[in-house]
């Protein structure tokens, strides 16, 4: 969507701080002993405390509030009965809807427990959607944001996962551009428009760059079973620095 008016702004603040704040209290609960369902519970009731509701449920009757992914699952894993162990690598993905509005979120962290294999893949996906955010600026092209992941990503020693894209949102959870590619496309023309409302999501990992959908239909797993690593914003494009929603 294209956020044009301060009612458009006000909803997508607000429905962004939900997202953001559910993320921080699931990654706060994230500990080893809890099992992903329960840890799912913990985010859905924030949600609907806030007056918020899960859009992977409400869209796509996806089961569970959010999505939980222990690796070499990467995204869309399902909550479950699997109890976290300290030192797992796991990804929370975060996406509500309120007043029609839509937000999205997510971040990959370590289970109580410094493992700095982990550590370094995970500063360096956290820089590099820093650095894909601040280059979404109006009038440029929109494949700058997959250039500068896939070069952070080289920069740090990492790939991208190439099946994995951000994507437009605003009154749905999936709109316009339906594809943010996480690495250069030098033949998609498309330009950044003011006030275009934008899930960016780098990827990056150890291996080849590809995934392998689960016999659950869901859950996406690196093809090699090698670690990966997502942080995720949804902002809305301006001519100078970017409106991060989900801060």
């Amino acid at each position: 969507m294209i956020a044009n008016t301060e009612e458009d702004l006000k909803h997508l603040k607000a429905i962004g701080h939900i997202c953001a704040m559910t993320l921080k209290t699931m990654m706060e609960n994230a500990k080893p002993g809890i099992t992903t369902g329960e840890l799912d519970d913990i985010g859905l009731e924030f949600l609907e405390r806030a007056g918020a509701q899960s859009a992977p449920q409400a869209m796509y009757q996806f089961p569970g509030a959010t999505c939980i992914s222990v690796s070499p699952v990467i995204a869309h894993g399902i909550p479950n009965d699997h109890v976290l162990c300290e030192g797992e690598l796991i990804n929370i993905d975060v996406s509500a809807e309120m007043n029609g509005y839509y937000g999205d979120t997510g971040a990959s962290m370590v289970v109580a427990k410094h493992v700095p294999e982990y550590e370094k893949l995970l500063a360096a996906a956290r820089s590099t959607l820093e650095k894909a955010v601040r280059v979404a600026v109006a009038g440029q092209p929109l494949n700058l944001i997959g250039q500068t992941i896939q070069e952070e990503a080289k920069r740090n020693g990492y790939g991208v996962i190439f099946d994995l894209t951000g994507h437009g949102i605003g009154h749905r959870l999936h709109e316009e551009p339906t594809e943010i590619f996480n690495y250069n496309k030098p033949n998609d023309r498309r330009i950044l428009e003011e006030g275009v409302v934008l899930a960016i999501e780098p990827f990056l990992t150890t291996g080849k760059g590809h995934i392998h959908e689960e016999q659950d239909g869901w859950s996406l797993r690196t093809i090699d079973k090698t670690i990966a690593a997502q942080f995720e914003h949804t902002i809305i494009v301006t001519k100078g620095e970017p409106i991060i929603l989900t801060i």
